[in-house]
């Protein structure tokens, strides 16, 4: 039995050789696949550990898959297990993440194993190999946790400057809580969020969501694509640069984080209509809440309308 959900399609179509731990922990199966009549992709051969899958797809619900095999499969070596080629998991989107609760410790430090090396594998392969080597650095302080919410930078933009990310990846971690775009959006400004970093932990500077029509912004970086990469314990949002140092009391205020525009000229408060919540959008220089505002950059402006300016940083 092996976690994730593998269609006789999919398992057809992996590397040779390529290895699925099962819920034994630190055993892994072998799967090889072979075509019966040369060029004909339809006509095919699956076998795990040696033994052909006689009956593929033999049940398949869509949160469990059934297929029949020729015998039984030998005892799984402790050595049969190799990081370096495990495949990405697959899961069913509607997976209702309240079961994990339900689980023994056991299970869930089982399920946490795969859950990690399912991200490492997946972020090496789409460009974030530099925080792939880290996650597996780290794995051993990981891999107790039940949740993980990761803030990534691509070897990219690594490797165009951000440096700084390398040496600061534990502030981009942040243990315990699975946090999707939408949750992130509900917290107010000056929402603290708890970092691997035991010094310092990153804080919502601007806040997100329908109502204030803009994109929320954590230590004065925006997201750059949200929900990335995501399994039943890990979530994975992408960012354009790294976290700066911030506290909820002295934000720091250099125009790459969103700063002035040179060529504004004086800011406009936008009045706050009757009867809705005057919640802070933002804050200021001294870590308190201010009124949203907006560049005026035109000569002629209707009093009844002053559009939102947006930044274009980048940012």
């Amino acid at each position: 039995m092996v976690p994730g959900l593998f269609p006789s399609d999919y398992l057809r179509k992996l590397p040779f050789g390529t290895k699925i731990e099962t819920l034994s922990p630190g055993r892994c199966i072998t799967v090889t696949s072979t075509s019966t009549v040369q060029n004909d992709p339809t006509m095919y051969k699956i076998f795990i550990v040696g033994v052909e899958i006689t009956h593929p797809d033999l049940f398949n619900n869509g949160l469990i898959i059934i297929h029949g095999l020729q015998g039984y499969i030998s005892q799984l070596s402790p050595f049969s297990c190799d990081v370096e080629r495990m495949t990405s998991l697959s899961f069913p989107s509607n997976y209702d993440r309240s079961h994990n609760n339900q689980l023994s410790p056991q299970q869930h430090a089982a399920l946490m194993r795969f859950m990690l090396r399912d991200v490492i594998l997946r972020l090496r392969n789409s460009g974030f190999s530099v925080l792939s080597l880290a996650l597996k650095l780290k794995y051993a302080e990981l891999v107790s946790l039940r949740n993980i919410t990761i803030f990534a930078l691509d070897d990219v933009s690594i490797f165009s400057g951000s440096y700084s990310y390398i040496n600061g990846v534990r502030l981009h971690i942040v243990p315990n809580q699975f946090l999707t775009i939408a949750d992130l959006e509900r917290l107010p400004v000056g929402a603290p969020l708890t970092t691997l970093d035991r010094e310092q932990s990153l804080v919502v500077t601007t806040a997100g969501g329908v109502l204030n029509k803009q994109m929320m912004r954590i230590n004065y970086m925006s997201i750059k694509v949200a929900d990335m990469m995501k399994n039943l314990n890990v979530i994975v949002h992408s960012l354009y640069l790294p976290f700066p140092h911030v506290t909820p009391m002295t934000a720091t205020t250099d125009s790459m984080l969103g700063g002035e525009d040179p060529m504004s000229t004086v800011p406009v408060p936008v009045p706050v209509p009757p009867g809705t919540d005057e919640a802070c959008d933002a804050l200021d220089e001294q870590g308190k809440c201010e009124m949203r505002q907006v560049n005026h950059v035109t000569t002629h402006v209707n009093p009844q309308y002053v559009p939102e300016i947006e930044d274009h940083h980048g940012l």
